[in-house]
């Protein structure tokens, strides 16, 4: 590599990968010799990047903070992550930094390579977030499946069920849904002939076809993940009054955790599910607030033996 500018670029590259690196390491990946690494390394401190040297067994080249912010070296894969994070910032599911976000989301987006843009914009057109997203899924399966919900084509998954059990899965995709830490696919099963939501890190496989899907109504994407991860796992669904509003009982319920719909005159009803009625027991007390049990007709019941024990 004999161009000075595309060198210089590639060791800021490097510096960005990792913490120290020495004459030799860096000359040996750039192909040149360790006289033109401390040239270059030059070259960094007089355009402002904080170079630092240190001598030694140990010792090499690394890029300190402090100074002006250099700018990031990204490849695509890394790019696409960056800008998908930031579009779900910018909805607000990070408090504090829509703002910054939509800033920041707009000058990378300006230097994307149109490809990438695609896939960001596949994406965001597919996802409705529930709550604060920390989801975590694999980024290849993540860009299959969010293209499929785009294009509405109908797709095949190597699946993984809550009890282990594998299968594989023709669905039409409708959309996807980052709902704390995990993302769902909401998709119509056609084996099954209904709605299903599919957990993308239980996904093992992902191919994505050519045939369109049948046109049919699709249920409001949030609610019904809502729905399935409060409900369709556990033994035992409650529903209850809460005397409290809608927004602080959002705070002491996860979307993971239950289903709140605002009533009237400062109450809200709220959906939940639990392995044990002991469970549910202690989520609607230590919600702090007057509780009205409406189902099931045995956790009525358990709360009074609940009582009995405590006296």
């Amino acid at each position: 590599m004999t161009d000075p500018t595309t060198r210089v670029l590639r060791l800021l590259g490097l510096f960005q990968t990792r913490a120290l690196w020495s004459a030799q390491e860096l000359a040996d990946r750039l192909g040149v010799t360790t006289r033109s690494i401390r040239r270059d390394i030059e070259r960094l401190r007089e355009l402002g990047y904080p170079v630092r040297a240190s001598s030694g067994v140990g010792g090499g080249y690394q890029l300190g903070s402090g100074g002006s912010l250099p700018p990031l070296l990204l490849d695509q894969d890394e790019a696409v992550a960056v800008a998908v994070c930031l579009r779900l910032a910018a909805g607000g599911t990070v408090a504090g930094v829509s703002e910054a976000a939509v800033r920041t989301l707009a000058k990378l987006d300006q230097v994307l390579p149109a490809h990438a843009r695609e896939q960001v914009a596949a994406i965001h057109e597919s996802t409705v977030t529930v709550g604060s997203a920390r989801a975590v899924v694999d980024p290849e399966v993540l860009m299959a499946a969010s293209r499929a919900c785009r294009d509405r084509l109908r797709t095949t998954l190597r699946y993984v069920a809550r009890d282990g059990e594998a299968s594989t899965r023709r669905v039409e995709p409708a959309t996807l849904v980052a709902v704390s830490h995990r993302w769902y696919l909401l998709a119509f099963d056609l084996d099954r002939d209904d709605w299903r939501s599919f957990r993308l890190d239980r996904v093992q496989g992902l191919t994505v076809g050519t045939m369109r899907n049948a046109a049919r109504p699709v249920p409001d994407p949030a609610s019904y993940i809502t729905r399935s991860v409060t409900q369709a796992p556990y033994r035992w669904v409650a529903r209850a009054r809460v005397r409290m509003g809608a927004d602080e009982l959002a705070e002491h319920v996860s979307p993971l955790a239950g289903e709140v719909t605002e009533l009237a005159d400062g109450w809200c009803e709220l959906v939940t599910g639990g392995e044990s009625l002991d469970y549910l027991a202690a989520e609607l007390v230590l919600l702090g607030a007057d509780v009205e049990v409406l189902e099931p007709p045995e956790l009525v019941a358990h709360l009074d033996t609940v009582r009995d024990r405590l006296r």
